[in-house]
């Protein structure tokens, strides 16, 4: 199968793609704590899928010079939107309901660390020294917020709503790694529209289910709107930023920028939903930039490379 051919562009724009991209996931995982208040889970996300499918139907067709997809790219892709979309969305969205938009950031900082550790395993890609110091940085920062107490003494989370948010960890972080398999051979824009498509086709019989008993009147004008962006950034956005960076990046690399999901995520709980910020959670988030910076500065010998 013949790769996509893709324009030379410096690499900082790649990095920049998948930065917004984790910035993007950590703002609606914090602001879907408020949709879930008022939105039953699996009709949540059957309404952001159905709205983005609307919004991406014209980049479900093939481009021209693309090649038809193969069994194993129609494989990937159901895995890519089984983990990456839809599990994700569910462990998300119930670990939110149950705990704080500060620890899911918390326990979203673990994902560059899985993304390095199934990139070696999986795609057999080498973990250089920076990006493991990347990583090291990355870790010691959940650590250091893990063991700190927030400054009114308030519990971090339940048990329950943490696991499914470890679970999510997981999903992001193979997410990364499939993704990588499918940039090749499948524009960004066509793997987003599919993807999302194929969260549709699972989440619809519980999302009708749920549909049916729910007073869709009693839902403020505010919340629609929340919805939209929701639906737009989650399944449109992200997931078009993130595979057009994923081109030319190594997934392992690729992985650190996932700091930027618990950094958003952190601020959503601090500025819109009164979650209390201590000192130990700021160093926290500071080494995790630290790790940001690290992975990514380039070296003397790193050329630019290819980005669609």
């Amino acid at each position: 199968m013949t790769a996509i051919a893709a324009p030379h562009r410096p690499v900082w724009i790649a990095y920049t793609c998948l930065a917004a991209s984790m910035a993007l996931v950590g703002s609606y995982v914090g602001l879907s704590k408020l949709l879930v208040a008022v939105l039953p889970v699996f009709l949540l996300a059957w309404l952001r899928f159905g709205i983005a499918a609307v919004a991406m139907a014209h980049w479900v067709r093939r481009q021209p010079g693309e090649a038809p997809l193969s069994s194993h790219d129609r494989r990937l892709l159901f895995l890519e939107s089984f983990l990456g979309n839809f599990l994700f969305s569910i462990c998300v969205l119930f670990g939110v309901r149950l705990t704080t938009a500060l620890a899911a950031g918390v326990i979203m900082a673990a994902i560059p660390g899985v993304v390095a550790v199934l990139s070696w395993l999986f795609l057999k890609e080498r973990i250089t020294p920076r990006v493991a110091a990347g990583i090291a940085c990355a870790v010691l920062g959940i650590a250091l917020v893990s063991l700190s107490k927030s400054p009114d003494g308030a519990a971090a989370g339940s048990l329950l709503g943490n696991l499914l948010l470890c679970g999510a960890v997981v999903c992001e972080a193979s997410y990364v790694v499939i993704g990588k398999r499918l940039t090749g051979n499948v524009s960004a824009k066509r793997i987003s529209a599919l993807v999302n498509l194929w969260g549709l086709a699972l989440v619809t019989p519980l999302g009708l289910w749920q549909a049916l008993s729910f007073d869709f009147g009693s839902v403020a004008p505010s919340m629609w709107w929340l919805l939209l962006f929701y639906a737009l950034a989650a399944s449109m956005w992200t997931v078009w930023l993130w595979m057009t960076g994923l081109r030319q990046v190594p997934a392992s690399r690729a992985g650190v920028f996932t700091v930027m999901l618990p950094i958003s995520a952190a601020l959503v709980g601090i500025l819109f939903l009164g979650e209390r910020f201590s000192p130990a959670q700021a160093g926290a988030f500071a080494l995790a930039l630290l790790g940001l910076v690290l992975a990514t500065w380039p070296g003397r010998h790193q050329t630019a490379v290819t980005l669609n």
